[in-house]
């Protein structure tokens, strides 16, 4: 029988180290997989680039692993709300590439796929295209985007099985989906995790094949981005 399974997500982690490259899923602070990410943090392993929608807030994420200097190159589509991040961007501590949302997505995804590029509109006529191959198709320019090269993608899911079958609840499902099986291994952290036929086949979002690594986590804040632009009366 096919068991994936690990002990907790510092085991899960093991192999990850200085210099790696990883995709990170969720989308702010919804479906990060946030032990993988505290593993990271305590693990002290340096000059990373991380792949991820965004880098969430100071105190809880990718944010946590900003303040330590750990992340050497952010590959995102915004900033967010995180000041550490937009401070370390704004003084060239820290290399940011911004890439449209949906191109981010579509790069994870060509990368699961084993497909090496893509053409897109997204970007033609702005900095994101320079550099890039540019063909017309039906009349609209668009530029070659290649497919993310990554050693590790790390994705949270809500439920999964032994065999690293996975079921995402909600919006959880946002990035986590195309970036399982995206990098060289994928490590799978849930919420619960159950025997093999106890998952029906037909809600399967992600089949274990994607899959290298796959843990239970210890505990999930399920924290709520809040951004106050003004002052209340």
């Amino acid at each position: 029988m096919i068991d994936k399974r690990v002990k907790n997500a510092k085991e899960a982690i093991a192999g990850i180290s200085d210099g790696m490259t990883l995709i990170i899923g969720g989308f702010g602070l919804c479906g990060i997989p946030e032990n993988s990410i505290n593993a990271l943090v305590e693990s002290n392993v340096t000059g990373l680039t991380c792949i991820s929608n965004n880098a969430g807030v100071d105190d809880f994420g990718l944010g946590l692993l900003l303040q330590k200097k750990q992340i050497k190159k952010m590959i995102a589509s915004y900033v967010g709300e995180n000041a550490e991040f937009e401070r370390q961007m704004l003084t060239g501590e820290l290399d940011v590439e911004l890439t449209p949302q949906g191109t981010l997505a579509e790069k994870c995804r060509a990368a699961q796929a084993g497909i090496p590029a893509f053409y897109t509109p997204a970007g033609y006529g702005t900095e994101v295209a320079e550099g890039k191959q540019v063909q017309e198709f039906n009349g609209k320019m668009h530029i070659l985007e290649h497919a993310f090269k990554a050693d590790y993608s790390i994705v949270k899911a809500w439920k999964g099985d032994h065999a690293g079958n996975l079921i995402f609840k909600g919006t959880a499902r946002n990035f986590n989906a195309p970036m399982a099986g995206s990098g060289k291994i994928t490590i799978a952290e849930v919420e619960e995790l159950v025997e093999p036929g106890q998952l029906d086949p037909n809600e399967i979002h992600i089949p274990g094949i994607m899959v290298q690594r796959i843990y239970q986590g210890e505990k999930f804040e399920k924290r709520i981005e809040q951004r106050t632009v003004r002052k209340r009366n």
